[in-house]
């Protein structure tokens, strides 16, 4: 029956992976504008902040057509991620808790990868958010704390028994963090292990690595997290991929440049120019990446703070394309 309840909600097998201070109310808004039915999650969403008496808007905001949506709340308190669920569960589709954000800060607060270390915690954590809602409840985690430390099968189906109903597998450990190559054919030995839908992560960028992730891991479905910044209609190529067997082709490097105007225009819209621009800058790499002399570009678009300036940044960039100059 759990795996009926996601199945019947999850009509794509595809999934904006979260990604935390990048996939905001904007990027998750471009992402369902490309593909109507892919399951998008928020970024990362501590427990604690959310049961600080503080202005929560910007992270908990949704659009209507935002759904199917998944929301993640980390922590390692269970009474606060109860109190999490329970805050969340009027946006969510459903509620994802992290078990695999490998950053130094999140780990040494006992939260995110380093809960693979306390399976008994995790457990618990599972029954608590459970508690809180009646939404479906899932989880995304790594292979392992290291490469000593393997116990994602294990893991996994000691969540399972805890009541969660989909899992999402990043193919790294933690150690790892988002170096080497994600090791796609250990989901296959997850999957053969536990019940509940599987959605495989880590280091599918195109149509072609997706087919090969699948083919892999026997997984479920695809999670896309870093594949998407500069290219946000990739979760539909992948969509459409699996549903027709049809391959889309990638944007054009003048398609990119249109595509992150637009992605500017709507930071700005919702934080205004100074924060907006500043928030941006961490997409100008992706969206410029392959052109020639990007570095140089980048520099000048990373240090403007005038929106007009921006865009006449961006015409010239464009003008040298269509001319030839780059490539």
């Amino acid at each position: 029956m759990q795996n009926n309840r996601i199945l019947q909600l999850l009509e794509s097998r595809v999934s904006l992976a979260p990604m935390a201070g990048v996939t905001d109310y904007v990027l998750r808004t471009l992402v369902r504008d490309y593909c109507p039915d892919c399951l998008l999650t928020t970024e990362m969403i501590s427990s604690e902040f959310l049961n600080q008496n503080r202005d929560q808007t910007d992270i908990l905001m949704i659009d209507e057509s935002h759904h199917p949506i998944a929301y993640q709340i980390c922590g390692h308190k269970p009474d606060l991620m109860k109190k999490a669920s329970q805050r969340v569960s009027q946006f969510a589709d459903i509620i994802d808790i992290n078990m695999g954000c490998p950053v130094r800060k999140v780990v040494c607060g006992n939260d995110g990868s380093a809960l693979m270390r306390t399976p008994e915690l995790a457990f618990e954590l599972v029954q608590a958010v459970k508690e809180g809602t009646d939404k479906p409840v899932s989880i995304k985690c790594r292979l392992g704390y290291s490469q000593n430390e393997m116990n994602y099968v294990e893991f996994c189906q000691k969540m399972q028994q805890a009541g969660a109903e989909f899992i999402t597998i990043h193919a790294r450990t933690r150690a790892q963090m988002y170096f080497g190559k994600a090791d796609w054919r250990k989901i296959k030995v997850l999957k053969e292990n536990i019940d509940v839908p599987v959605f495989a992560n880590g280091d599918v960028t195109s149509v072609e690595d997706a087919i090969q992730c699948l083919e892999q891991s026997g997984a479920d479905g695809i999670a896309v997290g870093r594949g998407v910044l500069g290219d946000p209609a990739l979760l539909y190529r992948i969509s459409t991929y699996i549903q027709t067997g049809e391959i889309i082709s990638a944007p054009s490097t003048l398609e990119k440049m249109d595509i992150m105007r637009h992605h500017l225009e709507k930071e700005i819209e919702l934080r205004g120019e100074k924060v907006g621009i500043k928030f941006f800058r961490k997409f100008y790499p992706y969206y410029i990446s392959g052109i020639k002399n990007a570095s140089k570009y980048r520099g000048v678009l990373m240090t403007e703070e005038n929106y007009q300036t921006l865009k006449e940044h961006f015409k010239y960039i464009e003008n040298e394309i269509l001319q030839g100059v780059l490539v």
